[in-house]
């Protein structure tokens, strides 16, 4: 008969979702036994010590209250790399590494060193994803979060990559102290509007709100963004956005007020238009 805190009866008994409960459980096993995730079948008669059953106990309670799984777990898997995020920084989202598809299509076609500005990075999950994967493309990443340059930083550091990225702080391109000019631009800037009931829900709640909105309409950051692209841009260069399933129209617009070229929607996987690009005249 399993005993009450062998995994077979924890997995049994918790309210957690079942995905939930065996990430949050895998997590404990290599934490605490250096296990791997095939644990939670091979050995599911395996009593948890107390010290791990206290660490599993925490982190249910705490996920039951809804907070984020990656910020429980310190760490978000993006696009082939693994990045550690906090409540301080966006957890990155499956979505958001169409941009980086972007970016690596465009690379594809240049020669030399590119060069590739990242507009608020975040936890570096943009920039460092297509370092990881572009390793002659030389990067700028951008904050204005002091913690959110930190935690970037320490990715870069893990990842091998701290001397293939800048970093600078400050809003947007505020932050770059030289008018270099780029091949790429890329963003993901906070574009839910600040009434969206969907800031109160979910993984939403605990998540800076300074990263998901911009206080007003959704499109402000994006408008600065685009408005001012083409003084960042070589001619040619190329500026890709993330924005919201219905902004797809908007954005196109601000890039054609821009006088950026060639504006096109780039649909994710759930065939939402989730991000837009648009390039500058080889003539300017």
């Amino acid at each position: 008969m399993s005993s009450s805190n062998s995994l077979r009866a924890l997995l049994g008994k918790s309210t957690l979702p079942s995905n939930e409960a065996k990430i949050l459980l895998a997590f404990i096993l290599e934490k605490h036994y250096q296990l791997p995730r095939s644990a939670l079948l091979s050995k599911d008669d395996l009593e948890l010590s107390p010290a791990a059953l206290e660490d599993w106990m925490y982190l249910q309670s705490r996920r039951m209250s809804g907070e984020p799984i990656a910020y429980l777990l310190g760490e978000k898997g993006f696009y082939n790399i693994e990045l550690k995020v906090g409540p301080g920084v966006l957890i990155p989202r499956p979505e958001t590494e169409l941009l980086v598809e972007i970016a690596l299509t465009q690379l594809a076609k240049l020669s030399d060193q590119p060069r590739i500005l990242d507009l608020g990075t975040g936890s570096g999950a943009i920039a460092l994803a297509v370092a990881h994967n572009a390793p002659k493309a030389q990067i700028t990443a951008t904050d204005q979060s002091d913690e959110a340059l930190m935690i970037a930083k320490q990715n870069a550091a893990t990842l091998g990559l701290i001397d293939r990225v800048e970093f600078r702080q400050g809003s947007w391109y505020e932050a770059l102290a030289d008018q270099t000019s780029f091949d790429i631009i890329l963003s993901n800037p906070p574009y839910i509007a600040n009434k969206n009931p969907h800031l109160s829900q979910g993984d939403l709640r605990f998540e800076p709100v300074s990263a998901l909105t911009d206080g007003s309409t959704g499109l402000s950051c994006l408008e600065t963004i685009i408005s001012q692209a083409g003084h960042y841009l070589k001619p040619g260069g190329l500026l890709a956005v993330e924005h919201g399933f219905d902004q797809s129209e908007a954005v196109i617009t601000l890039m054609k007020n821009a006088n950026l070229e060639g504006a096109q929607v780039h649909k994710d996987l759930s065939g939402h238009a989730r991000c837009a690009s648009a390039r500058k005249s080889i003539s300017k």
